[in-house]
């Protein structure tokens, strides 16, 4: 789980990842989500919002992690949801989170 925190990071050090639940909302709108984050902990208007948003634009998504590990992977506050925009990321991030490739 560490190896997906520390490509968390790396991704948002590369401007591939967007947080907070305003940022993450225009990039699945946006198509441009290839991957939605949902952390564990978060509330479930939340994760209903975001899970059902993922799924109707056609975008992967996973519940993993917890806010404050999320965000400070982000090297931010606590985030309760993280969107990635490149593929190569989300796939391995997809893998090392949990969710089947």
């Amino acid at each position: 789980m560490s190896k997906g925190y520390d490509l968390l990071g790396l991704a948002q050090r590369a401007g591939k990842a967007q947080s907070g639940e305003t940022a993450a909302e225009a990039m699945i709108k946006k198509d441009k989500a290839r991957l939605v984050i949902v952390a564990k902990d978060a509330s479930e208007k939340t994760k209903r919002n975001f899970t059902t948003m993922a799924s109707s634009h056609k975008t992967k998504w996973i519940e993993a992690g917890e806010k404050l590990l999320l965000g400070t992977a982000l090297g931010r506050s606590p985030r309760s949801v993280v969107v990635i925009t490149d593929d190569n990321f989300a796939s391995r991030l997809h893998q090392l989170f949990g969710g089947e490739e």
